[in-house]
């Protein structure tokens, strides 16, 4: 057990353990937390984060260790529990109902009643819009959760911490889909929290943004507890060593590719409200970057060279010859692959296994009559299983057991199944860990030495200038300018992104 200083505790949390059939989830977990601090906890995906919270937040019980609040010890058995305690989970994906108001979320099963029969509406709003203008909302509380942006719903959800007097509140990847001025927004929202003594768990891949921040850091490993540091006194560097349990000195690697010949030439690509007269080629080899803020049309052009959303006008080339791209069959017949940002919704069957996943491409030529070879198909699931270094026990195991980076290498492992000579990458390292993030990027070097032709859309600044070749930069649908990598610098793509002038 670690030495204790002399400070309050709000939370400790002492050798907490947790084992599941086959896996020791948490070993001897020390954690704690100060009144009106922000304290991250950070690890690569299967380091016990996730299953520590959840026995805070009551939702998995406990196998050994002790949890205390405000130094009383105490047994988390439900998650209504640990609500009553003051103990409020944010989780990545918001538990709020689109066709309710906000103030019908906030209070959701406490609504306050004229009589048993009837909710007193005037009170409800009344009382929700007293705990949005803690957090400075200003829409209106009869607002339908519908109508507002992923950095309002987040608002709606701290609302609601709030209005269970919460003391502790745990944010599970807060910023994934925010934009940069969203996330600003939110850590405004953050520091006003913590003037006012409530505590904060903060999660996040970003290390950049945890350094921002927060106060301390722990850092878990493979279920056991690696270290707790002042934030002022690290930096991005250890925390992925401390994390990983090396140093990765090639974070990004070197790429010595070369750039062949024209693979995809697009010409005066238009959808209305979308985008406009997008010009570019793409050579054999190279990583082509697309850079710019949330809504700049990056996805939607990628998505309309696929054939997911047509384009209105326009024209595409694939080694110089003119295609209309209708359907997944000619994708997989012109050899082109696309890994969508959101690989749960549209890049996985989540209820299927590893091997099912990555044969979906290769159904056409491993089929006799009607019936899939499954020799032919587990030869493949293999062979793409050691190739991509997927943690898996075996290919049957469903997908949706699997990490984020795991999953994210099979949606790719899918597409280089067809042997394409052109992919396209959206946010591919979006929610996976730093381990798993610095695999991705030493295989997409390892795919341009093989000549495959690569577009890829990054929202973080420091993976597209070191990943790509070639930089493009989009802002409201159009193209602003272009970058070779030496002259690519985040100011100057920041300036093209942001700013009309």
């Amino acid at each position: 057990m670690k030495k204790k200083t002399a400070d309050k505790y709000i939370l400790e949390m002492e050798n907490v353990s947790k084992t599941f059939p086959g896996v020791k989830a948490l070993n001897n977990i020390y954690f704690n937390l100060k009144k009106g601090e922000v304290h991250s906890l950070v690890g690569e995906n299967g380091a016990g984060k996730s299953t520590l919270l959840k026995i805070l937040a009551g939702a998995y019980k406990k196998d050994a260790g002790t949890i205390k609040l405000d130094g009383t010890k105490v047994e988390m058995t439900e998650p209504k529990q640990a609500l009553d305690m003051g103990i409020s989970v944010i989780y990545q994906e918001f538990n709020l109902i689109p066709n309710l108001s906000i103030a019908e979320n906030i209070f959701m099963g406490r609504a306050p009643r004229k009589n048993s029969a009837f909710i007193d509406f005037p009170k409800l709003y009344k009382e929700s819009e007293l705990f949005l203008k803690k957090i400075g909302m200003k829409k209106s509380a009869k607002t339908l959760v519908s109508e507002l942006s992923v950095a309002e719903q987040q608002m709606v959800e701290i609302a609601k911490s709030l209005s269970f007097s919460a003391k502790i509140i745990v944010m599970d990847e807060p910023t994934s889909a925010l934009t940069e001025s969203e996330k600003e927004t939110l850590f405004k929202i953050i520091r006003e929290l913590k003037e006012k003594k409530v505590s904060i768990i903060f999660i996040s891949h970003i290390i950049e943004e945890v350094l921002e921040i927060s106060d301390r850091i722990t850092v878990l490993r493979d279920g056991n507890y690696v270290d707790t540091v002042n934030a002022k006194d690290t930096n991005p560097r250890k925390i992925v060593q401390m994390m990983v349990g090396r140093e990765l000195k090639d974070f990004y690697p070197k790429k010595e590719a070369k750039r062949g010949k024209i693979v995809l030439e697009v010409k005066n690509l238009t959808k209305k409200s979308k985008y406009e007269n997008i010009n570019f080629q793409l050579h054999e080899g190279e990583v082509l970057g697309f850079a710019g803020l949330v809504g700049a049309g990056r996805a939607e052009v990628m998505r309309g060279i696929f054939g997911i959303e047509a384009p209105d006008s326009g024209e595409i080339y694939i080694k110089g010859n003119k295609v209309k791209v209708n359907s997944l069959f000619e994708t997989i017949k012109m050899k082109m692959g696309f890994v969508p940002e959101d690989r749960r919704a549209e890049g996985l069957i989540l209820s299927r296994s590893v091997k099912d996943n990555i044969n979906i491409t290769k159904l056409p030529h491993i089929n006799s009559h009607g019936l899939v070879k499954q020799k032919d198909e587990q030869r493949i699931a293999n062979e793409y299983c050691k190739r991509l270094k997927i943690r898996t026990p075996d290919s049957k195991q469903i997908v949706q057991n699997l990490s984020g980076g795991n999953q994210q290498k099979i949606v790719i492992a899918k597409w280089l199944a067809i042997n394409p000579k052109i992919l396209i990458l959206d946010d591919p390292t979006r929610g996976i860990d730093v381990g798993a993030k610095n695999e991705i990027y030493s295989l997409i070097n390892n795919l341009a030495k093989e000549k495959i032709g690569i577009i890829l859309i990054s929202s973080e600044l420091p993976e597209i200038i070191n990943i790509s070749d070639r930089i493009l930069v989009m802002r409201e649908g159009k193209i602003t300018g272009e970058f070779l990598r030496k002259d690519a610098t985040q100011e100057k793509i920041m300036r093209l992104a942001a700013l009309r002038n």
